[in-house]
């Protein structure tokens, strides 16, 4: 049994810092809600590739139902029925913007990202992914996860256009202002999801005792007063603030009403990693593969975002054949045949791990469907070719079947130049955001995905 903790005494014991974390720990362990979902719920990824592809090496050749696998796609070639090939998709905000940095977090939400020092970031849009979870999110323990295996970079890159190098370390972005934290530390990724007892088991305690006054509505006058005083970057910043404690509340309210969630049955064989980073970088991404389909597994969310690697990852692939390089240092390449063998090389490794990733979901079942059927993932980079840079024609897979909303095993060639936000808008509307009209520089819901 947990102590009752009015919102008031939340409110003194964690001064003007409501920690997200502190909070959920003080928030009853809801695992299961009254009752078991009648199927299973639709749930949406977004796998990142930083540095593009070899285009002659990834766009096939053939008919839309009859393509042929090319090199790059040779790892997906098991799960051809399991994947839309999209063509043709951009973010024209991303146009004449720097090489790498600023097409990052303009992937997932098509936004104009502004040169910065850091102080004053503007990403130009929020994320589909932060869009979809702030609907939905109260439905499962967390809103949404976001995992990674790079560490955030700081500082400017002034030979790269003058931009925060924080803006090319997230994909998620909470507002234009915000990015969604990721997470890099396998074990620490598997405890979040563990917080509040193992998703699947009720270990739910007696529901907090409350006030009813939100913390907001307490604090409300001598927050205007302060943001009367302040600058604009203050009013700017308390307003996200007061955003973030409301978001936050509504999360707490949920969880006192929790809902009914999926309950597979069945171990996945997911063990707690041992601390810190595995020196094996194959082993580190798998682990954090690993740990965001037990997130989806166990309905602990139903939103996830995941990166190979930042803007210009300085990761080194020389544990592969042939290669001696970094990511992005060789994706600068400059059809040399050398230097290109390494960067497909390098390429063909992470659409193996992405294979790796859908099968593992193709492979559970629930309850007569699989966790990919029931589910929208999409994989794919920010850039075209990462020799020149190219925003145009991205390369992109759409797995999944959307719970029927989605056919797949074909290639969707759009019209030259479909903003992508096209897609995400069709996306929302398969989440349940049919009231949505528009996101980011959409023109209308992507056809011919169904």
């Amino acid at each position: 049994m947990r102590p009752a903790i009015s919102r008031r005494t939340i409110l003194r014991g964690a001064g003007v810092s409501l920690a997200l974390p502190w909070l959920e720990a003080l928030a009853p362990a809801a695992a299961v809600g009254p009752g078991k979902l009648a199927e299973p719920p639709l749930r949406l990824a977004f796998l990142f590739m930083p540095c593009g592809v070899n285009p002659d090496k990834w766009f096939p050749q053939g008919t839309a139902e009859d393509y042929e696998i090319t090199e790059h796609l040779e790892p997906f070639a098991p799960l051809k029925n399991e994947i839309l090939l999209l063509e043709n998709l951009w973010n024209s905000n991303a146009v004449g913007r720097n090489g790498h940095w600023a097409k990052v977090p303009a992937w997932l939400s098509g936004g104009y990202v502004e040169r910065s020092t850091g102080r004053d970031i503007n990403t130009g849009g929020t994320s589909i992914d932060q869009v979809v979870s702030s609907r939905i999110g109260t439905r499962t323990p967390l809103p949404s996860v976001h995992f990674g295996v790079d560490e955030p970079r700081t500082g400017v890159d002034n030979i790269g256009g003058g931009f925060a190098r924080i803006v090319g370390s997230y994909i998620s972005w909470r507002d234009p202002h915000t990015p969604a934290a990721k997470e890099i530390v396998p074990a620490l990724a598997f405890d979040r999801l563990f917080r509040n007892g193992a998703p699947g088991t009720n270990g739910a305690s007696s529901p907090v005792q409350r006030d009813e006054a939100s913390i907001l509505d307490v604090v409300l006058g001598e927050a205007k007063a302060v943001r009367r005083r302040g600058s604009r970057r203050d009013q700017l910043k308390l307003d996200e603030y007061m955003e973030s404690v409301r978001s936050v509340e509504a999360r707490i309210q949920a969880s006192m009403r929790p809902q009914p969630r999926w309950i597979n049955e069945g171990d996945l064989g997911v063990e707690r990693p041992a601390k810190g980073i595995p020196d094996s970088h194959e082993e580190h991404v798998r682990l954090m593969l690993d740990i965001l389909l037990l997130a989806f597994w166990t309905d602990t969310t139903r939103v996830a975002t995941f990166m190979y690697g930042d803007a210009q990852t300085s990761r080194n692939f020389s544990f592969l054949d042939g290669v001696n390089s970094t990511f992005h240092g060789i994706s600068h390449h400059r059809n040399e045949p050398d230097r290109l063998a390494e960067y497909e090389t390098i390429i063909n490794w992470h659409m193996r791990q992405t294979a790796y990733f859908l099968t593992r979901m193709s492979n559970l079942d629930e309850g007569g469907s699989s966790l990919l059927d029931n589910s929208m993932v999409m994989f794919g980079s920010s850039l075209r070719d990462g020799n020149t840079h190219d925003p145009s024609n991205l390369p992109l897979v759409l797995a999944g079947r959307g719970k029927g909303s989605l056919r797949p095993a074909r290639r969707l060639v759009a019209k030259e130049d479909t903003p992508l936000c096209n897609l995400y808008l069709a996306l929302m509307h398969r989440m349940g955001l049919h009231e949505a009209r528009s996101f980011g520089d959409s023109t209308e819901p992507l056809e011919g995905l169904a």
